[in-house]
């Protein structure tokens, strides 16, 4: 369970320490030079994260966390910059190590199965003229 964050209730989506210490090497720190971040890095990705698990709307954000136009960029920012495959990455390395099994797996499969993206008949049906019905004949 995470642990009470100060200032607002602990969600069920909020880091654990230890789970905050493996990924916080990996989420850049505000650009110096710019504007102070009024936000702390890891209430950013907190916030982050209980949007995507929740499936809401960005203005339903919670209002104990940062203002929904301020995760909304660094979610986006992130993105862009390959933050969010990093941790995927370190992630992944990290409980394959866990399990122990090698961090890199040293083979993949892939699956080359086709699937039918079109229905014929319905392709077909769009290019058929349509007919008059014959209740619509008898009132003209």
């Amino acid at each position: 369970m995470a642990r009470r964050r100060r200032g607002r209730r602990a969600y069920e989506t909020d880091l654990t320490d230890g789970q905050w210490a493996r990924i916080a090497p990996l989420i850049p720190e505000a650009e110096p030079g710019g504007r102070p971040r009024k936000a702390s890095t890891r209430e950013l990705v907190n916030a982050i994260l209980y949007f995507l698990r929740a499936g809401m709307a960005w203005r339903l954000l919670p209002h104990d966390f940062p203002p929904w136009q301020t995760v909304y960029y660094y979610l986006r920012r992130w993105q862009r910059e390959g933050v969010w495959e990093r941790v995927h990455h370190a992630l992944v390395m990290a409980d394959r190590e866990r399990a122990g099994r090698e961090a890199s797996p040293s083979a993949a499969i892939i699956d080359s199965q086709s699937v039918r993206t079109a229905d014929q008949k319905g392709a077909r049906r769009a290019t058929t003229r349509a007919r008059k019905s014959k209740a619509a004949s008898a009132t003209s």
